[in-house]
């Protein structure tokens, strides 16, 4: 009899525990291999992006990055294991379809259950219209308020807008219309979809409104960590208030000294610090330059004055060798998203450092 006392008083010890097991083999197989309850599954486009999320998330989780390594977003394949990871999660961060393409078709099949946040329509993020012409004369960079960034082309709407930027609504507007977010929500966007520079995340003033849209929905996502999301956001904030003075102080003496980039991703970047760029050896980093447009650039040096071509690591040197051949121009290297930078919460700090590096390394070489 004491024997049966026994036995069941274990049964009713190892019932609990039983269940929890249950409870933590169930979660595996439908949330992951150590899913918890309360975990908030986030995943993020480019290593800049990922950056600030990691940021707001410190203490609470950490994002998943989709375009690894040197791979561009706007050549990005998405993998299946990249499809089945997204279905999975509870917010997705991007920039926006232009600048990530391959987010198109995969963002209207996801489940209503993915937060799609589209960080090209965070409240109050400045937009700059894409430069048509491959050389930039036409441009004039001193007249504009760079400072105080003046030159605003919209997206100043509030959150209490009907327009929900998380997309617990895959609308058709949003499928046709989401190209840098270009179309108007407040009435204040004069550009069309196709004519608005995606590369946002260059000016350290839209990282800071990207903060603040980013702690914004991982509240929605997860309330009970809303604080710390808050508080992180706040941090960081303050920290590119530092960065954009050191980045201030040490580009300020480029200023009026004309360079070519490989393609127009730069235009946040130099209007946040008075930059003189002159042209682009091609307008779309997925358009191979012809070899007459390669001669024109050549031939166009000396008038544009520019002492510098600039490549980027994901795209062939060669272009800009064919470029600067037989001319007096430098050439360097810029990396606006991030191919040569370490994932991590730091990757947005050193992508940034590592443009004003690149230009005062060619613009400015140590004697």
């Amino acid at each position: 009899m004491i024997a049966i006392l026994k036995n069941a008083e274990m049964s009713r010890h190892r019932a609990p525990r039983t269940a929890a097991a249950l409870a933590v083999l169930l979660g595996t197989l439908l949330g992951g291999a150590g899913a918890t309850a309360d975990e908030v599954k986030v995943t993020a486009t480019i290593k800049p992006i990922h950056a600030l999320v990691a940021q707001v998330m410190e203490g609470v989780g950490s994002p998943s990055l989709l375009v690894q390594g040197a791979a561009s977003p706007h050549t990005y394949a998405l993998k299946p294991s990249d499809a089945r990871a997204l279905h999975q999660a509870d917010v997705f961060f991007r920039v926006s379809e232009t600048v990530e393409p391959f987010t198109g078709r995969i963002v209207e099949a996801l489940p209503e259950s993915v937060r799609v946040v589209t960080l090209a329509e965070s409240p109050g993020i400045e937009l700059l219209p894409i430069r048509r012409g491959e050389t930039f004369e036409a441009h004039d960079h001193g007249k504009e308020k760079h400072g105080g960034h003046d030159h605003k082309h919209g997206n100043e709407h509030a959150h209490g807008d009907t327009h929900d930027h998380d997309r617990a609504h895959k609308t058709d507007d949003h499928a046709h219309h989401d190209h840098d977010h270009a179309h108007d929500h407040a009435g204040k966007h004069a550009h069309a979809p196709h004519e608005i520079d995606g590369h946002v995340w260059l000016d350290p003033h839209n990282a800071r409104k990207m903060l603040t849209e980013i702690a914004r929905a991982l509240s929605e996502a997860a309330p009970e960590h809303t604080e710390t999301f808050r508080a992180n956001a706040a941090r960081a904030a303050a920290a590119l208030d530092a960065l954009e003075a050191d980045l201030a102080r040490e580009i300020g003496p480029l200023k009026g000294k004309p360079y070519v980039v490989f393609h127009d991703a730069y235009q946040y970047f130099e209007r946040r610090f008075d930059l003189a760029p002159v042209g682009s050896i091609t307008l779309s980093p997925e358009v191979r330059p012809s070899a007459k447009r390669l001669t024109e650039i050549r031939q166009r040096l000396a008038t544009l004055k520019a002492s510098c071509v600039f490549a980027e690591p994901q795209f062939q040197p060669r272009l800009v060798e064919a470029v600067t051949e037989g001319t007096t121009a430098r050439a360097g290297t810029l990396d606006p998203e991030g191919a040569l930078v370490e994932p991590g919460p730091a990757a947005y700090e050193t992508l940034l450092r590592n443009l004003a590096s690149g230009l005062k390394s060619c613009l400015a070489p140590q004697s």
